[in-house]
């Protein structure tokens, strides 16, 4: 018996001495998220890629809850889902409306049927890892593996014997345009266009998308095919093709319209793989075919697979985690793969991009053109993140935002593809702008930032993002004017884009602006009600509005003067004054009441980006502190698992997974622009951040936590460099320069 105690202790002993040994990239879980309205998706793509290669399981069917049609469902693949029509190559991860999720292809057995509502099927066996996916498609028994490229992707179909088909679909996905362009190039090679865009349903951010598809095989029939409407009257009688797929047999020219595609059809041998190539571009389809051919010519699918993986590694190596369970290190390194889906490459091999908000084509040298910034959300942590990790990707994005300033005369402020989309509030290119100026990362045209930041918050007329800049310049609110308005949320986040105009003027030695800015951040207080503790919207005459219900806007409920979510989840949310409302509310300790009570009441959600700072908040109210430990970890076991439905909501292209990587580590960066992380107790024994040497002159970070217990949870003592610490702050420059924390943690709260 003690034998074998021991030798079940030296398996346990060596299964953990293998875990810590794993690569990063083996914990991830691209599964995570793809239920509970995550939005998130198992597919390959290569970090900020272009192209990725995902299941499309969203067409309405028996057995897909959630669809691209009949329930709200921005992603191309719900895990729950039961039914899947092929695969996307262009798509957009975690975001609240739909878009993208096109340029499908699809495998078949069996004779030839191209009615998307038909040749459906269920799939089994999953699998997923950075760059690579695979499953089986269980009606025809083929197996379904693929990877990508950073702009094109690949799959790799085994048929079983008999007749097969491989079909191109431009007819459904998730985009909101109709109309694609499909045109046969040689027996195996066809390439078109797909009209993409009116995100979020703003009319006029359109792009086509375009692509190049070849299959490896030779000898095979194809062909093209075309919803035909039913014909009126008499008409649809004498027609076989009305209102059915019509097929083109004998057509091989080109064809535009809406629900089309074109089929390669063939006999299969035993076994037989077929390899179906897409390339992609946003400029031509002569830039698709040069993408694919140059990072796909002579590699073979297991070459380009083990290429994403190895890429997938290396990026994410730049941070080392020791301790913690099994299930921390995946939900950690799940979170840290999500963060570095978006934003996304946009220039082509040969540097050509579609400028902003224009028809012109464009080029540049030795630097990446980044798009999709969902700046509402990723100005709060995705992008502070990036500069710790990655400044030299954050450089580009910022680069990428003063250009599109030089191209259209305006930041981004939703931007998807060279179109802004105008979703959410507030003016948050500016808050990206001067956070990442003051964290040291300057090598980008600061001067003509400048001229573009004080542009938007000093513009009345004709301004192309702020509709209620004049009122707001002159009285330093946004009033309520009608049911169901934004105000308060619009105006919560001019202030946080005001407070970073100030520290950037300050930076840029305008004193002026500064004075200006600074003050107009602090017009929140117009807002504050000091009957309920919390934020009131306030009409033109500065009244409060009447009939005010502070837990109004639940569960996406309509709600006066907030944007999807009520006066609790955003009455805290002046990250830059934190100490300015403690006083409104009358001192630290009914500060702590208030907010203690969005926790205790179940009035806080973890998915809403306005509130997620909540948990850090106690650490403003000295003695208090063990409050934000205890609500962090309570956070991250709750709302974090590894899991499909192991995030609190929408990802919002990377936030909530930059909020666990931070809350995991033990900081966090309460206000944009203010260089001051707030402290938490770590989840692991041991964070190691390596830095960018040549940006920061650093090699890396270390934090440690001395517990006995994965229960110790409470800051019992903070070492920096070995020298006690009493604050539950440091900046950004120290935790560079000083580089080593180390927490000693207990069981109880230290009060």
């Amino acid at each position: 018996m003690i034998m074998k105690n021991f030798a079940l202790l030296s398996l346990f002993v060596l299964c953990a001495l293998w875990a810590d040994a794993q690569e990063p990239a083996s914990y991830v879980n691209p599964f995570i998220g793809t239920t509970n309205y995550g939005a998130t998706y198992p597919g390959a793509v290569m970090p900020h890629g272009m192209v990725s290669v995902v299941p499309f399981n969203v067409t309405p069917h028996k057995g897909n809850e959630y669809s691209n049609t009949d329930s709200w469902c921005s992603n191309p693949y719900v895990y729950n889902n039961e039914w899947m029509t092929g695969f996307t190559h262009v798509n957009l991860s975690g975001v609240g409306c739909p878009d993208l999720g096109s340029i499908i292809v699809m495998p078949t057995t069996g004779e030839l049927n191209v009615d998307v509502n038909e040749y459906g099927t269920t799939i089994s066996n999953e699998k997923a890892r950075p760059g690579y996916y695979s499953t089986k498609l269980n009606r025809y028994n083929i197996l379904a593996e693929v990877t990508a490229t950073m702009r094109s992707g690949i799959s790799r179909f085994t048929f079983p014997e008999g007749k097969a088909n491989i079909l191109i679909d431009l007819g459904h996905g998730l985009t909101n345009e109709s109309g694609a362009h499909i045109k046969r190039v040689s027996d195996n090679e066809i390439e078109g266009y797909k009209l993409m865009g009116t995100f979020c349903y703003s009319p006029q951010s359109v792009m086509p998308v375009y692509f190049v598809v070849r299959i490896k095989r030779d000898n095979m029939q194809s062909g093209y095919w075309k919803f035909q409407d039913k014909l009126p009257g008499a008409r649809h009688n004498w027609s076989s093709t009305s209102n059915t797929y019509k097929l083109y047999k004998r057509y091989n020219k080109e064809l535009s319209g809406e629900k089309i595609g074109t089929y390669f059809s063939f006999d299969a041998t035993e076994g037989e793989q077929v390899e179906v190539q897409v390339g992609v571009s946003y400029v031509s389809i002569e830039n698709a075919r040069e993408n694919l051919d140059a990072e796909q010519t002579n590699l073979s699918f297991e070459q380009i697979k083990k290429q994403a993986y190895v890429t997938w590694n290396d990026e994410l190596k730049v941070i080392e985690v020791e301790g913690g369970t099994y299930d921390d290190k995946v939900k950690f390194y799940s979170a840290l793969y999500h963060l570095l889906l978006h934003p996304n490459i946009l220039q082509d091999v040969n540097g050509q991009y579609p400028a902003m908000e224009s028809d012109a084509i464009l080029s540049l040298d030795n630097q990446d053109r980044y798009t999709v910034f969902s700046l509402w959300d990723t100005y709060r942590t995705v992008h502070p993140l990036i500069s710790l990790l990655y400044p030299e990707k954050q450089l580009d994005m910022v680069r990428t935002m003063v250009d599109m300033y030089k191209e259209s005369g305006w930041l981004p402020k939703w931007e998807i593809y060279g179109r802004e989309a105008h979703v959410m509030e507030g003016d948050p290119a500016l808050i990206v702008i001067a956070d990442t100026y003051r964290r040291g990362l300057t090598d980008f045209d600061v001067e003509t930032a400048y001229e573009a930041m004080l542009k938007h918050a000093n513009t009345v007329d004709d301004h192309f993002l702020r509709h209620d800049n004049d009122f707001y310049l002159e009285h330093h609110y946004i009033p309520f004017l009608k049911d169901y308005d934004n105000s308060v949320s619009q105006a919560l986040e001019l202030y946080v884009a005001d407070y970073n105009l100030a520290m950037m003027a300050n930076e840029m030695g305008d004193k002026a602006t500064y004075k200006k800015a600074m003050q107009r951040s602090l017009g929140y207080r117009n807002y504050f009600d000091k009957e309920f503790k919390l934020l009131r919207p306030v009409t033109e005459e500065g009244k409060f509005m009447e009939g005010f219900d502070p837990v109004q806007g639940e569960n996406f409920e309509p709600v006066h003067g907030f944007h999807e979510g009520t006066s609790w989840q955003y009455s805290f949310a002046v990250p830059h004054d934190v100490k300015g409302l403690m006083r409104l509310m009358g001192g630290k300790n009914k500060f702590v009441q208030q907010l203690n009570k969005c926790f205790k009441d179940s009035l806080f959600d973890m998915s809403n980006e306005p509130d997620m700072g909540y948990p850090y908040l106690f650490n403003y109210a000295s003695g208090d502190e063990w409050r934000t430990q205890k609500q962090v970890h309570d956070c991250i076991n709750r709302y974090y698992k590894n899991s499909p439905d192991g995030l609190p909501g929408n990802d919002d292209t990377g936030t909530l997974s930059a909020w666990l990587i931070y809350s995991m580590m033990g900081i966090y960066p309460v206000c944009p622009g203010d260089m001051n992380y707030t402290l938490s107790s770590p989840v692991f024994d041991k964070v190691t951040i390596h830095l960018n040497k040549e940006i920061y002159q650093k090699e890396k970070i270390i934090i440690e936590a001395d517990r006995k217990s994965v229960n110790d949870i409470y800051i019992k003592g903070i070492e920096i460099n070995g020298s006690p610490y009493n604050r539950y702050f440091i900046s950004h420059k120290d935790l560079i320069e000083l580089g080593h924390i180390k927490y000693k943690l207990g069981a109880a709260p230290k009060q």
